[in-house]
């Protein structure tokens, strides 16, 4: 893989953490992200992706449309790809992890159900790549108490504590994460905009680390890129309750559900006493919400939908969302129940990324070590 390229040679990497959120900033990953995805189909061969998500409950509609089919789609271009499933972040909040192995092994499941190819793509788990943790030690040398309590992800947790102590590995998550990214030297990462904040902390791990280290000899030559942010515009899809989508609220349409779980799902979706159906997501966003997933689901244009119910109500409107889904997530259904009558597969696919991952993560720590100087055989 190659990651030092004219398109990835980024003219603010050396400036200071800055306020990733602001205009300038935020036009900058825009661009930036557009002349990624123009070189995407041109040169895939020079792009490495990082992506993943946190194992504390079942992957759903919103994952899927938001960023798992996406990552088939790059996968498929040729991209090389590492898909992380997080089992040690889900203890920087949570106390039971009596759960973890289920969901790991569920996520893996649907990972594979919808088309990621473990030949093509390295999924691995946080808690067996040895190398990717002892990042964490170098790194957090690098980074500040008062950085680390700016995260948005670290204020918003330090806020919903409710005046209990937020432990080490929350106040370290940033860097946890520059871990994820740096260790298999990943140059573009998918994300939305509200996570640039968290890709600006990775970038400057990466460059105060090769300022402070560099490559012994060669200071010229960073030991990690300076990952880039790979934004996309993703259908923000409200749970079935009309309020944000999410696996605690349990007003998700989970991958995993049948036909019939699905169907019970959608007859309880609020909508409006509005008998006419549009398609109005700021006005009417409960009723929006299906008309775009039904949209989503039939890849036609949801004003159209909209327009072709029209007085049918929302007895009609959450019959064609509930025969769009299951139609569309039939052969997905299907082959993720082939998938976990075989958990001896399932084990072997994780064995294998695990061992890929750690390869990396190796060859990585070694050239860290070589950097600090600290190589003594």
């Amino acid at each position: 893989m190659t990651t030092s390229v004219d398109l990835l040679e980024d003219p603010t990497a050396g400036e200071a953490l800055a306020d990733s959120t602001s205009d300038a900033s935020l036009t900058r990953s825009v661009a930036r992200s557009a002349q990624i995805h123009a070189d995407l189909d041109v040169h895939p061969e020079r792009y490495r992706m990082l992506t993943g998500d946190r194992p504390t409950g079942h992957l759903h509609l919103g994952h899927y449309f938001g960023s798992l089919a996406n990552r088939v789609v790059l996968q498929d271009k040729g991209i090389d790809t590492f898909v992380l499933i997080a089992d040690y972040q889900v203890i920087t909040d949570r106390d039971e992890v009596s759960s973890i192995q289920e969901r790991v092994f569920s996520l893996l499941t649907d990972y594979l159900s919808i088309g990621i190819d473990p030949t093509r793509t390295t999924i691995f788990t946080h808690s067996q790549i040895p190398a990717l943790n002892q990042l964490m030690l170098p790194f957090l040398s690098l980074v500040t108490d008062s950085e680390l309590r700016r995260n948005p992800t670290v204020k918003a947790e330090q806020e919903a504590t409710g005046g209990r102590p937020m432990s080490g590995l929350m106040l370290t998550y940033p860097v946890h994460q520059a871990a994820d990214i740096l260790f298999c030297k990943a140059n573009v990462v998918p994300v939305g905009k509200d996570q640039l904040p968290h890709l600006e902390q990775t970038r400057v791990v990466a460059r105060r680390f090769d300022e402070r280290y560099g490559r012994a000899g060669d200071k010229s030559a960073p030991v990690f890129p300076a990952p880039d942010a790979l934004l996309s515009d993703v259908p923000n899809l409200l749970g079935t309750d009309g309020q944000k989508m999410s696996k605690s609220k349990g007003n998700t349409i989970e991958l995993r559900m049948s036909a019939d779980d699905t169907a019970k799902v959608l007859r309880k979706a609020v909508t409006d006493s509005d008998r006419r159906i549009t398609y109005d997501p700021v006005g009417r966003p409960e009723v929006s919400n299906l008309v775009q997933l039904a949209a989503l689901t039939t890849g036609r244009d949801p004003h159209t939908i909209a327009e072709e119910i029209g007085d049918g109500g929302s007895g009609t409107l959450k019959k064609l969302v509930t025969e769009s889904v299951n139609e569309y997530f039939a052969p997905i259904r299907a082959r993720r129940a082939e998938l976990e009558a075989d958990q001896g597969h399932l084990r072997d696919v994780l064995a294998d990324g695990n061992a890929r991952a750690n390869a990396v993560a190796e060859a990585t720590l070694a050239e860290v070590r070589e950097a600090m100087q600290m190589v003594y055989g």
